[in-house]
């Protein structure tokens, strides 16, 4: 197990000792926080009431990504939810605001969790010879932005959003997209592939409840959020407009029509999770990506826990 875990010096990425720290940061305060449900109406999702919400929700650093993330462009692009004290209720029939704690035992909820730290990932090459990802190699980070369906990686549990940290105890910061592709196709041996990996450093999950008439209190189009019912479950607990849904109820719903999201949703117990991650940095991660094939092959299965 040596060395699978590369120390922050050795991924030769000065600023993500900042990262993994403020990371750490922000899951811990959701953690601790306390999650009840609340009333809205519309389309979209989920019932969590933190009490006191970290001051950055994302982690923050320059040059990142193929972008420059400075302190002013990460306010502008990825706001913050204020970090008040706040409650998540719903409205019952009558009229009447009841509070309705939501519990850990909640599948959704394990299946959407995104866990601190690095955890290791081993997995094969198909008959083929293929993984079944693509990754996305965005200045210092290597992403995984497509999980084929049934294929090894799907398999193992990768996800959109997923970062890279080591490939077979090979350290893959500044590589770029045809060098760790290339590797993983060339260099890697079909029967054992060992990874490090980083939980989707760049979502974050977010629970809530249905309120009577089954609607959770945001509009989206294209997964984009586009709008927020007013005092709403998801307005109380933290949805945000340009952000993108990638999953409900931990089962990816990237490239799905706007249709069959709002099924999956609707189909749900009453408690609902969707993990979301700020529209621009989607976009620079699927830019490449042709929608048929996300729509066709990319891995839609709903996760084992």
């Amino acid at each position: 197990m040596a060395g699978l875990y590369p120390s922050l010096e050795d991924m030769q990425v000065g600023q993500m000792q900042q990262v993994q720290s403020q990371y750490e940061q922000t899951q811990q305060a959701q953690q601790a926080a306390i999650a009840y449900p609340d009333a809205p109406p519309a389309y979209g999702a989920v019932d969590t009431a933190a009490v006191a919400l970290p001051a950055h929700l994302y982690p923050s650093l320059d040059d990142y990504m193929g972008l420059s993330l400075t302190p002013e462009f990460v306010e502008k692009n990825m706001p913050v939810v204020p970090a008040d004290s706040q409650v998540s209720t719903r409205t019952t029939n009558s009229g009447q605001m009841q509070v309705a704690p939501i519990t850990g035992n909640d599948m959704g909820i394990r299946r959407a969790e995104i866990r601190q730290g690095v955890r290791e990932v081993t997995l094969c090459k198909d008959g083929e010879g293929k993984i079944g990802l693509r990754v996305r190699s965005i200045n210092k980070g290597v992403f995984i932005a497509f999980v084929y369906k049934g294929s090894p990686a799907a398999m193992a549990g990768l996800r959109f959003g997923d970062q890279i940290l080591q490939i077979n105890g090979e350290n893959v910061a500044g590589w770029s997209t045809d060098k760790t592709m290339d590797y993983m196709k060339k260099k890697c041996k079909p029967d054992k592939i060992v990874m490090a990996i980083r939980d989707r450093p760049f979502e974050r999950t977010i629970t809530m409840q249905k309120d009577s008439s089954g609607h959770i209190g945001f509009v989206f189009k294209d997964g984009r959020i586009t709008a927020i019912v007013k005092d709403s479950s998801a307005a109380r607990n933290g949805i945000l407009t340009e952000h993108q849904l990638v999953e409900v109820n931990g089962q990816n719903v990237v490239g799905l029509k706007d249709k069959e999201i709002g099924e999956i949703i609707e189909t749900t117990s009453q408690t609902v999770t969707v993990t979301i991650i700020p529209t621009f940095l989607y976009d620079h991660i699927v830019k490449s990506m042709g929608s048929s094939l996300m729509k066709k092959f990319m891995d839609h299965s709903i996760p084992d826990i």
